[in-house]
């Protein structure tokens, strides 16, 4: 049973840091990490890629403890996202036995690459675009170094490369407050680690990973639009996936990527510089809620039928609005005529 970083004690800790409140269960083959969340759909207990359970049965008392702790509070579902749990061919099988409907978006990634780091390094490496390793393996004939930190004030530069990015339109990144919250919380917990890459003593790229024993979760990354033609952030990805291996960790996960069949989605671009990296595709099962009072129920009855009604309405009244103007078109010539 590989635990996600978000179903450990590390990141309770985070959380809880964060303001959040955080409920922590365990039971016969099953852990649960949940955080009170709110939602147009009510108060929820969520466990982000939880809770890990080493299998179905052990799932199902999981969700059990994470309902009865939900009814206790007085919420309104529970939202789960099994990515640990071995569920078979057809995990949606099993977890609509368990009472869990999809929920209406999921939260965390479903799709991502996983690249397996208990190999050679060499075969690790083989994996990659060569173009990758050639910059990994060249980058400091330029001037560029690459360094590792765990100094919690390191966090300023990933920050700020971070708002120049987002600056420019390219995405939405993470608060400097819920960065600086995650290094000071992880980092000395040996759960997070930053790789920054420096040109003349500036620092030009950086990137921010979760980390447990096992897993290595490439997380935030940021590089000056100024010197992209240096690639630093590829270099740094190349030495997070070697440092993963020395550590002993088993796999990098890349966190995320869009659906094979989905050229314009928002991820595209970031999917194909993870896919340059090598790895293998991973599926999860998704979101799931389950209901644990009526106002869930109420909600998604009044969301489906939103979803049903609102298009066909959008449909007919183009239609109306064709009908009224004709009729009124027929009304003056009629008048004109008189």
């Amino acid at each position: 049973m590989r635990e996600s970083i978000l179903q450990s004690e590390p990141w309770a800790e985070f959380q809880r840091a964060l303001g959040k409140d955080v409920v922590e269960l365990s039971g016969e083959g099953y852990r649960a990490v949940a955080i009170v969340e709110t939602s147009p759909l009510g108060n929820s207990l969520y466990a982000p890629y939880g809770p890990s359970a080493e299998d179905a049965e052990a799932l199902g008392r999981a969700i059990e403890a994470l309902a009865a702790e939900a009814r206790s509070r007085g919420l309104s579902y529970v939202r789960v996202e099994p990515v640990s749990t071995p569920l078979g061919r057809v995990p949606s099988g099993v977890l609509g036995e368990l009472g869990l409907v999809r929920a209406p978006h999921d939260v965390q990634p479903k799709d991502t690459l996983v690249i397996d780091v208990t190999r050679e390094e060499k075969a690790v490496l083989a994996d990659m675009r060569s173009s990758n390793r050639n910059i990994a393996r060249n980058i400091h004939k330029k001037g560029v170094s690459v360094r590792t930190s765990r100094d919690p004030e390191d966090i300023a530069h990933l920050t700020r490369l971070l708002e120049k990015t987002a600056a420019r339109g390219e995405f939405t990144a993470h608060t400097h407050g819920y960065l600086t919250t995650a290094a000071q919380t992880l980092m000395p917990r040996d759960a997070a680690t930053l790789y920054l890459a420096e040109l003349e003593g500036e620092v030009i790229a950086a990137a921010l990973t979760y980390d447990t024993p096992e897993t290595r979760v490439y997380a935030h990354a940021a590089a000056s639009d100024e010197h992209r033609k240096l690639s630093p952030g590829v270099a740094l990805v190349v030495e997070l996936v070697k440092d993963a291996r020395a550590r002993g960790q088993k796999a990098v996960d890349l966190w995320g990527i869009a659906p094979t069949d989905s050229p314009d989605h928002a991820w595209a671009g970031f999917t194909r510089f993870k896919r340059s990296f090598g790895g293998s595709e991973v599926h999860y099962p998704g979101t799931w809620d389950l209901a644990v009072d009526r106002r869930y129920t109420a909600y998604r009855a009044v969301r489906g039928a939103r979803s049903t009604v609102l298009p066909l309405l959008r449909k007919a009244l183009p239609v109306a609005r064709g009908a009224a103007q004709k009729g009124l078109s027929a009304a003056k010539d009629l008048r004109a005529r008189r």
